[in-house]
């Protein structure tokens, strides 16, 4: 197990003690990766990482037993699918210290019959939460290693921007824009994840997937992208209009920045996330577009690219140093067009760091 494991680990039990919590039951996925820094294949057959108060063992298929164990040299109780992974299961709660907690943590994103497997193997009146209050506490935080990725993919996406900026042109589709944003991903060894180009009206769709739509002369576009490289994604959303912007983009455009520009003053350790949507709503509402901010101000962003914090008007989570998150509010007026200006920051004890270094102004394209 490496260093960072370990501390990972003990970081957890400490927050399992503070919430009486004898038992956390990770699946395949993110969470598993923040701890041991892999996770087996996900399937149908249930594997979890089992964390007692004092040892963790792996519920293990046989299947993939050995593929794992090059990764980490945590205990097994493998199960075979001749025999089912019942017996596997007690042996593996028994080994953790765990076969009757008093309090046990579910992954949240694990698969729902594993869930229940777990859940029938413990005592009927064994308590039950997910992971905010434990490891999702901890995975909100980030350290020195992960903002380093974090900033390093934000540079990336800043360059796969650019490249945006240098071909959109009239007569061009979003798809074949689109095109190229996946190819200066791929150029920097970074996987391609996702490329909203919204022309015109469907600039208005605020998870607009790319079209065949020909971008024309006076349209606004809104290009929201990220790739991921090395574990981690980024994720970035700027404006360009071709030619003579459309009646009405520049004073909408500066609401939108005003409106950034206020979640970022907002946003401070010990400030309420729902404090910060509602600096930036502020800011539309009081423009008149208020109806027109159809989403939360951002999200969380670390192993997933959407994880807590979620800034919403809702969100009674207390911010806390090196949460990082986007500030992205929008204004979207249907069959008109769309903008939304996003970013991800980190927050310092001094306020929010932004990873980009890339001006939210809107690119203006030659015709």
């Amino acid at each position: 197990m490496t260093e960072l494991s370990k501390s990972r680990f003990a970081a957890l039990r400490r927050k399992m003690a503070e919430s009486n919590v004898g038992l956390v039951a990770l699946a395949p996925g993110s969470h598993m990766d923040w701890l041991i820094g892999y996770h087996p294949h996900p399937d149908e057959r249930p594997c979890l990482l089992l964390i007692g108060p004092e040892k963790e063992a792996f519920l293990m298929p046989a299947l993939n037993a050995e593929g794992t164990r090059e990764h980490t040299d945590i205990a097994f109780h493998n199960w075979a699918d001749d025999l089912g992974p019942a017996e596997a299961l007690d042996a593996a709660l028994a080994d953790v210290g765990a076969a009757s907690p008093v309090r046990i943590v579910l992954d949240e994103t694990m698969r729902a019959d594993f869930a229940l497997l777990l859940i029938d193997a413990l005592p009927a009146d064994t308590a039950r939460e997910f992971t905010p209050a434990t490891l999702g506490a901890l995975r909100m935080r980030k350290d020195k290693s992960e903002y380093d990725l974090l900033k390093m993919n934000a540079g990336i996406a800043d360059r796969a921007m650019q490249a945006a900026f240098a071909k959109i042109r009239p007569g061009m589709t979003e798809k074949e824009l689109a095109a190229e944003i996946r190819g200066h991903f791929s150029s920097e060894g970074a996987a391609p994840a996702f490329w909203i180009v919204g022309a015109g009206g469907n600039g208005a769709f605020p998870h607009h997937s790319a079209s065949e739509r020909v971008i024309e002369e006076g349209d606004a576009v809104v290009i929201d992208i990220g790739g991921r490289k090395q574990g981690f994604p980024s994720d970035i959303t700027r404006m360009a209009i071709v030619g003579p912007a459309p009646e009405g983009y520049g004073q909408i455009h500066t609401i939108v920045e005003k409106a950034v520009q206020a979640a970022l003053k907002a946003a401070r350790p010990g400030v309420l996330a729902k404090e910060v949507d509602a600096a930036a709503r502020k800011v539309i509402s009081d423009a008149g577009y208020g109806e027109y901010f159809v989403h939360r101000t951002g999200h969380g962003m670390g192993i997933d690219g959407h994880e807590p914090p979620y800034i919403t008007a809702t969100s009674e989570t207390v911010l806390e140093e090196g949460m990082v998150f986007s500030i992205e509010p929008g204004i979207y007026l249907p069959g008109r067009f769309g903008i939304r200006l996003e970013d991800i920051v980190i927050l310092r004890e001094d306020g929010p760091e932004v990873l980009s270094s890339l001006p939210r102004d809107v690119h203006v394209a030659k015709v």
